[in-house]
């Protein structure tokens, strides 16, 4: 498969909306419900810097380099402000672009960032997901042969979705080669490792829904959401999302565009 990687995704009516992917992630993770945004908002779909498709990352890299590469973009699609919606590192990076003023709300479906202080185990995850990418670069070449089993499709959304027969072949394929083809993983883990997830979150004045499924196989739940439960958006809106996984926009596609526009509409 020869996979198109572009910068983002643009499409709809209505009132802006910005849809943030997560780490080594694609704009197309928000494939399955584009369709249900995009009937009632402006969907605005960038890919993240250091991803397949994206800008580079800057060099130093800082707390804001992400949020700034997304800012940019909505400048550029004349979004003064937007509602937002991120999962998992996109999730965080739209509450940081909410502490600046930027978001009209927030849905953040399990965002990064959220272990309590002292808790450890966030090293665990950028040591899978530093293998993750090792082991989707060595298997990126045989992408088509993968998914075109029901094994390999299960193989290849383990961390991510409970749920997969729906989700068709192709974007599967697309989101491994996607994987492979994150230039910026290796320094954007490394600065993780040293620097964590600051989040000025006193400074988020808009509302927030925080999404978050009980299978999640990265992003534990409910661990990985101490410190967002607790000190950052104890006042959030929160929801459960039982038997779902990481990616709660392709494991349950329907479900999830419901909770985005129940909450957009209000």
């Amino acid at each position: 498969m020869q996979a198109t990687f572009t910068p983002l995704h643009r499409g709809g009516p209505g009132e802006p909306l910005v849809c943030i992917h997560g780490f080594m992630d694609t704009w197309r993770t928000w494939e399955l419900v584009l369709p249900a945004l995009q009937r009632e908002h402006d969907v605005l779909a960038p890919t993240l810097a250091g991803h397949a498709g994206g800008p580079p990352l800057p060099d130093p890299l800082s707390v804001d380099s992400l949020g700034y590469g997304v800012e940019r973009a909505m400048d550029e699609a004349g979004f003064d402000t937007a509602h937002l919606v991120g999962n998992s590192l996109g999730g965080y990076v739209a509450l940081q672009l909410a502490a600046r003023g930027r978001a009209r709300t927030v849905v953040a479906l399990a965002p990064a960032g959220g272990w309590a202080k002292g808790d450890e185990s966030y090293k665990d995850v950028l040591a899978l997901q530093t293998t993750l990418y090792e082991r989707t670069t060595q298997a990126a070449p045989h992408a088509d042969a993968i998914v075109s089993t029901a094994d390999g499709r299960r193989r290849a959304t383990q961390y991510i979705t409970v749920s997969y027969e729906h989700i068709p072949a192709e974007l599967l394929a697309h989101q491994l080669l996607g994987v492979a083809g994150c230039a910026g993983a290796h320094p954007m883990i490394e600065w993780a490792r040293e620097h964590g997830w600051p989040l000025d979150a006193e400074q988020i004045a808009c509302p927030a829904r925080i999404v978050w499924g009980t299978e999640d196989a990265i992003l534990r739940w409910p661990g990985a959401a101490a410190r967002y439960r607790d000190e950052w958006l104890p006042q959030a809106e929160w929801f459960e999302l039982d038997g779902v996984g990481h990616c709660p926009q392709l494991d349950v596609p329907l479900e999830t565009a419901q909770l985005i526009l129940g909450f957009t509409r209000a």
